[in-house]
């Protein structure tokens, strides 16, 4: 049973160097931008939206429709960039686990 014990330690430090990982991701951030720079949006690598900044300049009634396709884009493209960090990170933990179900 040598073995298994080696294999408990193994995830033991794992499952820390997730933890870290995730702690560390948490205050990592990302910027995508739509529309020239009208829309800025900031992404936290723990997938959670940090922030939405808007050019007033962006701020015209008759175009409400143009400017929340511009917000869902840069909204989008910052969430995806998180995304891979954090999935990148992630993976280099778990890299030659070769484990079922880990991300």
């Amino acid at each position: 049973m040598p073995n298994l014990g080696k294999l408990m330690k193994q995830a033991a430090k794992m499952q820390q160097q997730m933890e870290q990982t995730q702690t560390q991701l948490a205050s990592r951030t990302v910027e995508a931008t739509s529309g020239g720079g009208a829309v800025k949006a900031i992404a936290k690598c723990d997938g959670s939206l940090a922030a939405i900044k808007l050019d007033p300049q962006a701020l015209h009634p008759e175009d409400a429709q143009m400017l929340e396709d511009m917000v869902l884009t840069a909204v989008n493209q910052a969430l995806t960039q998180a995304r891979d960090i954090a999935n990148a990170e992630m993976g280099r933990i778990t890299q030659g686990i070769g484990l079922p179900g880990i991300l």
